[in-house]
This record gives C-alpha cells, structure tokens and sequence, in this order.
C-alpha cells in the first residue's frame, strides 16, 4: 500500500476502528480523499493557541489555558480574533505505515477561519504521526468573521497516506505530458506553480474580495443566504495590480485552470515568503477529479485566500502565489470530486464560499 487512500479505503478504516467515530458517519462526510471532521458539542475558549507537546495530552493544556467553556449543543458564536479548541467526534488508532494529515475545508478557509487540527503529544499542526492511537481536536481562530457553530459542523478534513506518495518534477512534468494539469505552459518546480489573475474578461473589472473589518455574525448552517456586501468589499483593477493591505483578507483567483486527474490528489502550498509582504493563507486539498473534464469539471480554477503582513504590497497579474504538490493514489475512488456528489466549487471561477448568494 503506497499512495493517499481513498473513499473506500477511508470506509474500511471507520469499519475496523482505525478511524473512531462517536455519532455514525453522515453520508458525504467522506469525501473522494479525505474525511470530514465534525465538531463536538463544547468548545473551550483558550488564551493562546498551543500545541500538546510529546508526552502531553490535550486535555492536560486545557487545564492550564482554558478561560471558560462554550455550550454548541443549540448553537453558540465563535468570536472574531478568539481562539477555541473543540473536541472532534472523530478520534484515531492509526496502523504502523499510516500517516494523516488535515486541513481547512475550502469554505473555511474563504471565511479567513483560521482552523488546524491539534493531537495529544502533537508536535506540529495538522500533523499526524503513523501509529497515532488518542483523540482529535480542532483548534479554531475566526480572523475576519465571527461565526455560529453547531455540533456534527465540518470545518476541517483529513487525509490519509502509506508511504511516500509525491510526484518529484520530473514525474509531474511526465503526466502533464500526458494528461495537461493546467490550461497553459506548466511552472514545475517542487511542485506545479499557480500565478493570479488580476486581468478580468473584457468589460469586466472585478477581480476579487475584501473582507470587511466590522461584519455581522455568519451562521455556517445557511447556505447561500448572505448578500456578499454585507461582508465583503469588491475588489476592482484594470490596470493588472493591486495593492494589498496590511492585515486585510482578500479572495482572489489563480489564471490557470486547474487538473486533478482521478488516481491523483494534490494539496496547496503557500510560494516563497521570500516573494512579498503576503501569503496565500490556507493551504487546501484538491480531490481526484477536481477540474476533470469526466467529472463536468473542465476549467476549474484555484480559489486563493490571501493575507498582507507588515506592509503594502504591490500583487502583480500573472505573479505566482503557489504551488499544488501532487501525490499518488493508493486506489482510484469510487466517485470522484465533481461527479455525483454534493462538490460546492467544482468548475469554479471567482467564488466566495458557499454562504453566500450569487447573482
């Protein structure tokens, strides 16, 4: 076994209590490469992010940063600019050769929610070493919105790999010769590099979104109930750049189309911070099929959540901001992203999260 596992393989290991589950699993909550993590029922309001540390639980670090504890069970709000950590109703006996990961969902990560999972003994986040046999927790930091959380709620997800499954160059070079994984000349180095599009359509200027700093709560239960100018500023340039501004949240979008052919799965990377006072916040997963013409994807373009540090920068069209680090499946999922399934983003273009009404 060498490559991500996928759906059906993420099944047998909820069947064989490899991946503990408190409440029975909901019916799209595993995904083509990844599982969906659901929240528990109380969230614990910390001074600090932390991690547990080797030979420490998390529990044991509640005890020491916790201020005061959150009751989800009829839904609570997650301020903006406060940590949490919420107990997750999947836990994990990991097999030896079996490594996870997790990461921000994409509507979380367009909300700029700040969300990372945490283990007992953990050393990094998101992180999660082969053999792993203890609880999982999300740590959560609301940075531009201040949300309404319900228990079973996924704002993060895990995948799971056996042994080394990453393209090097010249593997990736070969399959976009084969199958083209974007829609121009491939940037490959250490992975397959994706610029920004500031240079919209003829007669159109949008070319991305400001958080507001002072916004309403939004509830992460209603979909496509907000107007977008109660939380966002639109973002407009003709002239191919944009000045970015200390501290602001920004969704913008990559010029190429993305490809994730289907015994592939790829994960976001932020560029060289060494290229400017930004970085392209979240890093994500991309699913097998993601962009795949077989699963109505053609033209999917990648959705880049983007924070400015210290100082103004000047982000140029065609700059690249990033870079997709392709990995082998162990098996080709059963479905795959885009194709009979609920997918939110699948032949995207400039989009905000699903909360939001389109035109």
């Amino acid at each position: 076994m060498t490559g991500v596992l996928s759906s059906q393989q993420i099944r047998g290991m909820i069947e064989a209590d490899q991946i503990r589950v408190a409440a029975p699993t909901d019916p799209d909550q595993i995904q083509p490469a990844s599982l969906d993590l659901r929240l528990g029922s109380v969230a614990y309001r910390v001074r600090a992010s932390f991690l547990a540390g080797k030979g420490r639980s998390v529990a044991d670090r509640l005890d020491e940063f916790e201020m005061h504890r959150v009751d989800l069970s009829e839904g609570a709000v997650l301020e903006k600019g406060c940590v949490y950590v919420v107990p997750l109703l999947e836990g994990l006996a990991l097999p030896e050769g079996v490594q996870a990961v997790a990461n921000a969902k994409s509507s979380t990560g367009r909300l700029d929610l700040l969300t990372r999972a945490i283990t007992d003994g953990g050393e990094e986040f998101d992180r999660i070493a082969p053999g792993y046999d203890g609880p999982l927790y999300a740590e959560i930091c609301p940075r531009s919105f201040s949300v309404l959380v319900r228990p079973g709620m996924r704002l993060n997800q895990i995948r799971f790999r056996a042994g080394q499954a990453v393209l090097d160059d010249a593997a990736l070079r070969a399959l976009h010769a084969e199958t083209p994984l974007v829609d121009g000349p491939a940037l490959i180095d250490s992975g397959l590099g994706f610029s920004v599009d500031l240079r919209p359509a003829a007669g159109q200027t949008l070319v991305g979104y400001r958080a507001k700093p002072h916004a309403g709560v939004i509830d992460l239960g209603k979909i496509g109930h907000y107007a977008p100018g109660d939380f966002w500023e639109e973002v407009h340039g003709d002239n191919g750049h944009i000045i970015l501004d200390p501290g602001a949240f920004y969704i913008l979008v990559s010029r190429e189309a993305v490809h994730i052919p289907p015994d592939y799965a790829a994960e976001m990377a932020p560029y060289l911070a060494m290229v400017g006072e930004f970085r392209v916040h979240y890093a994500g997963f991309f699913d097998p099929g993601f962009g795949h013409d077989g699963a109505g994807g053609a033209g999917s373009r990648g959705v880049l959540e983007v924070r400015c540090h210290e100082a103004p920068f000047v982000l140029e069209h065609g700059q690249i901001v990033g870079r997709l680090v392709y990995e082998r499946m162990d098996a080709r999922p059963e479905r795959l992203y885009g194709a009979a399934l609920a997918s939110n983003y699948q032949g995207q273009g400039l989009k905000l999260s699903k909360h939001f009404r389109t035109a």
